[in-house]
């Protein structure tokens, strides 16, 4: 019979976190359900190859929004992870923390005992930071933290160009200042992807009282209102993976609530509709669905600097090659190596837009964008005001289910996203791009009217691939959340979630960093342990932002 003490659904960034923590004293086993296959090769491992995996059904569950109402009825992919390490195997590789504010807003929204000074413990005690400002950053965790070489002199002419359009410089956001321009982090480490499974998957599948099954999550098993196991199918074959203490859910803010609601536990009308027999009402499971977006700006550069010149085949061929032997060369970043977080408007107290930079003009796919030398920031809104929903397509568990993101359902988006345009068209104006900068590709310069503006955001604003916030977190007595400040299930005993579902609302930048953290402070909470001490290290606030948006 398969049973341990903890039964973790889900291999992916606070999944792995978790069964490495829970296993870590010797004194509980775990078993980790993974439906995926090994992350080893070199599409996952490259970190220059990061568009093949996210495309892969191997790696990739191949979920998509609904037609978007307010997008044209264009259908966005949502891709997430389907493999050792989950999401964290198919990322950009791109590590934030998110801003201190964020965390603050989840414990003022009834997540007590997630402010910053909370987690900012949990982030230092997950972290292996190479570079990284004093006394703010981790420095033993399993989590290798790397900036890029930055040897493109396009990077440095982005950070240059901020300071020069009036805006901060930060030498570490994940620090104490995380408003302004500068280098990005990455998780990479000696030339490889250092996802959830190399740094805490892999350690902890070395103890003997952890292993990882092979299977399809169908529905966790709840007798008199308390999980006692999960349902899988594997190899045709439908088993129960029993759980002596807990059922702990990490399955991503997609696959999540859908496990709750095959379960029974959701809005109790919706899970009627599918006749599936309703164990507990939880009306915010699958609700408060949230997700960055964003567009790249490109321009043509009139200098042959660009890794345009890299994208042919014999090219790609050598770079592969030099990775495969050495683990050196361009393989070993993912080119995201200058970013920045700034204010959109005076009277916003901390960054609301973020800043990926690459020395590309590209698309997501790995495709070129045009037929020339350039480069391109992707830039987006931080806190949208849309919210959507993930709901049961049927009660068959293989059914994919329905994903409702309503990007761009509120006026503010709008404003907010032609407002970052006009800022990235300011940025690449300045100096310090004059010895680079060709014609702009897109927009393209015909493009300049509100209403102008609108159609090309209306047809190309992408996701950013931060889907979160489907099993809220907050007060027990809220009846929109779905889990407690210890992650547990309301209404259910033995039962936790702890991965980006619990978000109450999408943090500043990337949600991989945040995700992990959840998972080291989660596994605290599950063991019973006293939380680390909170640390009163204060972040700093731009002492203009009543003033001016830099």
């Amino acid at each position: 019979m398969l049973e341990a003490d903890y039964v973790i659904v889900g291999s992916g960034s606070a999944g792995a976190a978790m069964a490495y923590r829970l296993s870590e004293d010797g004194r509980h086993s775990v078993i980790v359900i993974e439906y995926g296959g090994t992350d080893i090769g070199p599409f996952i491992q490259m970190p220059a190859a990061l568009s093949f995996p996210m495309s892969m059904s191997l790696y990739d569950w191949g979920f998509a929004s609904e037609p978007e109402p307010h997008l044209g009825g264009r259908v966005l992919a949502t891709p997430r992870g389907k493999v050792m390490g989950g999401s964290s195997s198919i990322n950009g590789m791109v590590y934030v923390r998110g801003h201190a504010h964020d965390f603050d807003h989840w414990s003022q929204a009834g997540a007590a005992g997630w402010s910053y000074a909370d987690v900012l413990p949990y982030f230092k005690r997950m972290e292996h930071a190479h570079g990284g400002e004093d006394g703010w950053r981790g420095t033993d965790g399993p989590l290798h933290v790397q900036r890029g070489p930055r040897k493109n002199p396009l990077y440095a002419a982005f950070i240059e160009a901020g300071r020069q359009a009036g805006f901060e410089t930060t030498d570490d956001y994940n620090g104490s200042k995380q408003e302004g321009f500068g280098p990005m982090e990455q998780t990479i480490h000696k030339g490889r992807r250092w996802s959830a499974a190399n740094a805490y998957l892999r350690p902890a599948l070395k103890r003997k009282n952890v292993s990882l099954v092979n299977g399809f999550a169908r529905r966790i098993v709840i007798e008199n209102q308390r999980a006692v196991g999960v349902e899988i199918e594997a190899r045709k074959q439908i088993q129960v993976v029993h759980a002596r203490r807990e059922v702990i859910v990490a399955a991503s803010s997609i696959n999540s609530p859908k496990l709750l609601m095959l379960s029974g536990i959701g809005p109790a009308a919706h899970l009627r509709e599918h006749g599936i027999d309703v164990v507990v009402d939880r009306p915010g499971v699958g609700a408060n669905l949230q997700d960055h977006m964003e567009l790249y700006i490109q321009q043509e550069s009139t200098k042959p600097i660009t890794l345009y010149s890299k994208l042919n085949l014999f090219s790609k061929a050598l770079i592969g090659a030099e990775w495969l032997f050495f683990k050196t060369g361009l393989g070993t970043s993912n080119h995201f190596e200058a970013a920045a977080f700034v204010r959109s408007k005076a009277g916003v107290d901390y960054p609301d837009i973020q800043y990926h930079f690459i020395p590309v003009a590209i698309r997501y796919d790995g495709k070129a964008a045009a037929k020339s030398h350039g480069f391109q920031a992707h830039v987006g809104p931080m806190r949208s005001k849309s919210r959507g929903s993930v709901t049961l397509r049927s009660g068959d568990p293989w059914e994919k289910p329905v994903i409702r993101f309503n990007y761009m359902s509120h006026a503010d988006d709008w404003a907010d996203f032609r407002h970052c345009i006009r800022l990235t068209r300011e940025i690449f104006g300045q100096s310090a791009f004059d010895g680079f900068r060709g014609k702009e590709i897109s927009p393209g310069t015909g493009v300049e009217t509100d209403d102008q503006l609108d159609a090309f955001i209306r047809e190309h604003a992408e996701s950013a691939y931060h889907p979160c916030g489907t099993c809220r977190m907050g007060r027990a007595d809220d009846p929109m959340s779905v889990v407690d400040p210890e992650c547990r299930v309301i209404g259910v005993d033995g039962l936790r979630v702890a991965d980006s579902s619990i978000f109450p609302r999408v943090t500043n930048g990337n949600l991989n960093g945040p995700s992990i953290m959840v998972g080291e402070k989660a596994s605290d909470h599950v063991l019973g342990r006293q939380p680390l001490s909170p640390s009163n290290q204060e972040p700093w606030i731009n002492p203009r932002w009543q003033v001016s948006d830099r």
